[in-house]
């Protein structure tokens, strides 16, 4: 399989910049992507197997993975929850999926959010690593409006090897990731 359109960029051209920015002596220093995680949670599934199903579809399209099913680890009796059932599903993308995917957000799915004036630069968490929270799965040209019995959202995390959030910023901006001024 040939490297996608974003993995290419940042082989070509994001390393060079980031090297020179950082004053890094070994191109490992460099930060890169590790894995996204598309995570969504799932709390009327205990009683409406249906909106599971729909989830695990939709996320599936989305990804291009099937997603692997999260169930509770206690008992919790003011959520109605017993152990083991089902509250939330998730996808962790590595190699050619993750990069294609993190293209299809930046170029694809962001600009389609309504009144979108850039991603806030504050959800890093210290680390490098990036969340970011989508309130509905209609941003993704994948999904069809007549098929969608309700809007979900979902939770996008990055993970990169970047040191610090100066790091892991640089290296998002770079691969086009729309952060809107402070």
């Amino acid at each position: 399989m040939a490297p996608t359109r974003l993995k290419k960029t940042y082989q070509e051209t994001i390393v060079p910049k980031l090297m020179n920015q950082f004053q890094y002596a070994n191109i490992h220093q460099v930060p890169k992507l590790v894995k996204v995680t598309v995570n969504r949670g799932l709390g009327e599934a205990a009683q409406n197997a249906k909106s599971m199903e729909a989830s695990l579809s939709e996320i599936a399209l989305i990804t291009g993975q099937k997603p692997v099913v999260t169930r509770a680890k206690k008992a919790i009796a003011g959520f109605k929850i017993r152990q083991g059932m089902p509250v939330g599903i998730m996808v962790t993308l590595r190699g050619e999926r993750m990069y294609a995917f993190v293209d299809r957000l930046i170029n694809l799915a962001l600009p389609r959010i309504r009144d979108f004036r850039g991603i806030s630069p504050k959800s890093f968490d210290g680390r490098g690593n990036y969340t970011l929270g989508v309130r509905e799965q209609l941003i993704f040209p994948e999904i069809e409006y007549d098929r969608v019995d309700q809007v979900r959202g979902m939770d996008i995390s990055i993970i990169t090897t970047a040191q610090n959030d100066e790091e892991g910023r640089a290296l998002l901006k770079e691969m086009g990731m729309p952060f809107r001024d402070q």
